[in-house]
């Protein structure tokens, strides 16, 4: 059986840190799939469309890794993949707290599904989409927090 990771998230930007994280789970998985979450509850900075378009770029070279968006709930896009990895990243324990929650609800109602977490490097810790948002919002330079070739700017929206 295939072993495909769905990784969900809003990617809102891409951070260094989910760059590392995808390549580090690559020789784990068959196929990883950076799942972009669409929840009409919530508003964001960049486009879904310049999301994917960054993800694309990132991870160019790497044909296993895939991106899509999805909505609804992640294990119901899971078992329509025929997923049954869910990977996540760790930062801190106030994540994991966070996170195991999330996985345990997800086991119950997907009994099939493993949530595989992984630790972020110790460099990259401190990098969060929340804060290079925050920085791109004040007119910061925030290049060093993502991927090469991901170009920030100000979405003339918010």
């Amino acid at each position: 059986m295939k072993k495909i990771a769905v990784f969900p998230g809003s990617f809102d930007p891409i951070t260094l840190g989910h760059e590392s994280l995808v390549l580090r789970a690559i020789p784990l998985f068959d196929e990883i799939i950076i799942a972009i979450g669409i929840n009409a509850l919530k508003s964001y900075y960049f486009t879904v469309e310049q999301r994917i378009k960054w993800i694309e770029m990132v991870f160019k070279d790497y044909p296993q890794v895939s991106v899509v968006t999805y909505k609804g709930l992640t294990v119901d896009y899971c078992r329509k993949v025929g997923s049954n990895y869910i990977l996540r990243g760790l930062r801190t324990s106030a994540d994991f707290e966070f996170e195991r929650s999330i996985g345990q609800v997800n086991k119950k109602l997907f009994p099939e599904i493993e949530t595989i977490f992984l630790l972020t490097t110790p460099e990259l810790t401190a990098i969060t989409s929340s804060v290079i948002r925050d920085v791109v919002r004040n007119g910061g330079d925030a290049s060093q927090f993502v991927p090469d070739g991901v170009i920030l700017t100000m979405n003339p929206e918010n």
